[in-house]
């Protein structure tokens, strides 16, 4: 998986591909606790990301719970695959995902 990032002001937009399972679900977790302090608004772009485990789901809750207390947090460009466990799991009454 790669994660790409633009950050202008207190917007961060991480740009995730390829797959965040098991394996890269503690990349993306070291980043977001290096790069959230201070962020209101964080967009997380699925566009390229094919693949998500629940090591992953719960990367995202934990982005979530923080992004609460200090600002918004969108999930963007997720494609069906990974639609259908948002569904599955509930994550889409947590999460707002467009």
């Amino acid at each position: 998986m790669t994660i790409d990032k633009k950050q202008q002001g207190t917007d961060l937009e991480i740009i995730l591909t390829g797959r965040l399972d098991t394996t890269t679900a503690p990349q993306l977790e070291a980043e977001l606790k290096q790069s959230i302090n201070g962020v209101t608004s964080l967009v997380m772009d699925f566009a390229g990301l094919e693949y998500i485990s629940s090591a992953g789901l719960r990367v995202l809750l934990s982005a979530q719970k923080v992004m609460n207390k200090q600002g918004s947090m969108v999930v963007r460009h997720a494609n069906e695959t990974i639609m259908e466990v948002f569904e599955v799991t509930g994550f889409t009454d947590i999460l707002t995902v467009e």
